[in-house]
């Protein structure tokens, strides 16, 4: 895969990388299939009500659709997305812990506020990270993610929030998000075509801006646990079903079956 090892590179120093042109387009149309088909769907949230807007352009997110739509557990457990991811974090195996849909229309001005996702993880280790894969031209006025250069080498842990607020979820642990400008020192990102997507480790801070462009925003996001990963129980992060019957330490490998994650193809 051309770029990956500089991508690894740029992922462990930075937080972040990018892979150009990763999905091609049948399998892009595929995806844009699957997605447009849950628009109307109560798997979705209005995330623009959660922050309290009331402008036409929505924003609109779901979570473990891979649980019911088998066509999204293939995406995410075989083909390019995976064997990126895998290569990106340099682990051997793969295990899918979460994917999301995240659709911006024009004119939705609500922001993902700055957070990381290690807090919603009941998982710990170096090797986790969060796919964002580009369905539509993604430039920064449509609100492509920015990341904060090195945070994920930070050990502090910061609370897990409601994604379009800076509220903390009730009863979890750790520090509060910073609260950073999108062209502070030190924050960087890539405008994305479809096809493109960015890789992120579970620990870097990360945020979007508003949907000001004039066509969607619609991305396809998975969370990954790679070979180092651990079960470990957040306190008042969402819950995820099996993990409070798992030891905590507990390796993903060992625990995968039971909790029901599958393993990723990497051919």
């Amino acid at each position: 895969m051309d770029g990956i090892d500089a991508a690894a590179e740029q992922f462990w120093a930075d937080g972040a990388c990018v892979v150009r042109g990763v999905v091609d387009g049948a399998t892009l149309d595929r995806i844009r299939a699957a997605i447009d088909g849950l628009s109307a769907s109560p798997e979705m949230a209005d995330l623009s009500a959660m922050a309290g807007d009331t402008s036409t352009g929505r924003f609109r997110g779901g979570v473990d659709h891979w649980r019911t739509h088998p066509e999204f557990a293939a995406f995410a457990t075989t083909g390019p997305i995976p064997a990126a991811t895998a290569a990106v974090l340099r682990s051997g195996h793969l295990w899918l812990y979460e994917d999301s849909v995240l659709v911006k229309d024009p004119g939705s001005p609500v922001a993902t506020r700055w957070h990381t996702d290690d807090g919603y993880f009941h998982a710990e280790g170096r090797q986790m990270a969060t796919v964002w894969l580009a369905l539509d031209p993604a430039p920064r006025a449509s609100g492509s993610l920015r990341f904060l250069r090195g945070s994920h080498l930070d050990e502090r842990r910061y609370r897990p929030t409601f994604f379009v607020t800076d509220d903390p979820i009730p009863g979890t642990e750790g520090d509060l998000v910073p609260d950073l400008d999108h062209d502070a020192p030190g924050v960087f990102g890539w405008d994305l075509e479809p096809g493109d997507m960015t890789i992120h480790h579970a620990r870097t801070l990360h945020a979007a801006g508003g949907n000001l462009g004039t066509t969607p925003r619609r991305a396809l996001s998975v969370r990954y646990c790679g070979d180092d990963a651990v079960v470990r129980v957040k306190p008042g992060a969402p819950g995820k079903p099996g993990f409070d019957d798992v030891a905590p330490g507990t390796a993903m490998a060992a625990a995968a079956a039971t909790l029901g994650l599958p393993e990723a193809t990497l051919v």
